[in-house]
């Protein structure tokens, strides 16, 4: 994804470039492109007016939903105190026509928002060609993940892939050493070994990848299996990637052993714990390891790639590659 700082209003510029780039990259026409470049620069007049500013992330997402580009804008400001009220054309907070938030409805093909007093706002919003008219968010099984570069450079480090579908899946998450195109070439090797040996269990699944990155400089390698139905996961990590279990707000942080796949791994070893709903969270060192969600009351019902946006507006470091990896399970329903 790219990430453009809102500043001012000259950036609100740049972000409906970048967009519009990200469009014609992904086979939008004209049209389509031009529904993207609309959100684009709705969300940063948003970030300027009611925001104070903010980021915005653009980039492609490609799932069992569907296949477009994606724009999460983020910010800490004020927050909303109506967030239903705000998806209604002419509701407005500031005296203007208000009619931001509904535009941004009608151009996409599914939107969500999360909005908490003091602690800012996140919309997140998918295109898709041809395909407009917003569906809200409703919480059910999936995944998602925001992977931003360090600044100054062009291309991230981080990789990150899942297999699989909601009844289980595997989760896979790579920090190449470094930053920059030799730590990418690394985790893009990961990924790829991951999707070749995917079907063993977890610690081999990691000793393939380890074997398999000598050739590169190396990354820390997280991988995940979620079995909700047989209510457990099943981690096993090298290196500083974390995974994190997050179950009606509580936290079980999972172990990783240290070393660098490809490089140095002494031991590799899986851990099982329990786990039938909730988030399941793995993130590079992108982001600080002390967080907690104990602040952001329903989090866990929102989409999983909003819910990557909201840790990495609020946890990231910003001097290195950062990659937040959300899966979200959501309660059985009772009988």
């Amino acid at each position: 994804m790219i990430m453009v700082a809102i500043k001012d209003t000259s950036a609100v510029a740049e972000a409906r470039r970048e967009a519009t780039t990200a469009a014609r990259n992904n086979g939008f026409g004209e049209v389509d492109a031009g529904r993207v470049a609309l959100v684009a620069t709705e969300l940063g007049t948003n970030l300027m007016k009611h925001g104070g500013g903010g980021e915005m992330l653009v980039g492609p997402f490609d799932d069992r939903d569907g296949k477009g580009v994606e724009i999460i804008a983020l910010d800490r400001g004020p927050g909303m105190v109506n967030v239903e009220a705000c998806f209604r054309d002419g509701y407005s907070s500031s005296g203007t026509q208000g009619n931001g938030l509904g535009a941004v409805m009608r151009q996409s093909r599914l939107v969500d928002i999360a909005s908490w007093p003091g602690l800012g706002t996140a919309v997140l919003a998918r295109i898709e060609p041809g395909r407009a008219r917003a569906e809200r968010h409703t919480r059910r099984s999936g995944w998602g993940a925001v992977s931003i570069a360090m600044p100054g450079e062009e291309v991230c480090g981080d990789s990150w892939s899942v297999a699989g579908d909601d009844k289980a899946a595997i989760f896979m998450l790579a920090d190449g050493l470094g930053h920059g195109q030799h730590a990418a070439e690394a985790s893009v090797e990961a990924v790829r070994l991951f999707h070749r040996f995917k079907s063993h269990q977890v610690p081999t699944l990691l000793e393939y990848v380890h074997g398999g990155l000598r050739a590169t400089r190396g990354a820390a390698v997280s991988i995940a299996r979620v079995d909700p139905g047989l209510r457990r996961v099943t981690f096993a990590g090298v290196g500083n990637v974390a995974g994190v279990l997050a179950t009606n707000g509580e936290l079980k942080r999972m172990v990783s052993m240290p070393g660098t796949a490809g490089y140095n791994a002494r031991k590799i070893q899986s851990f099982e714990y329990p786990f039938e709903h909730g988030l399941v969270i793995l993130h590079s060192d992108g982001l600080t390891t002390n967080w907690t969600l104990g602040r952001y009351p329903n989090l866990d019902a929102l989409h999983p790639t909003l819910i990557a946006g909201i840790l990495y507006r609020d946890f990231g470091r910003r001097r290195d590659d950062a990659t937040v990896l959300v899966g979200s399970w959501p309660t059985p329903p009772s009988h």
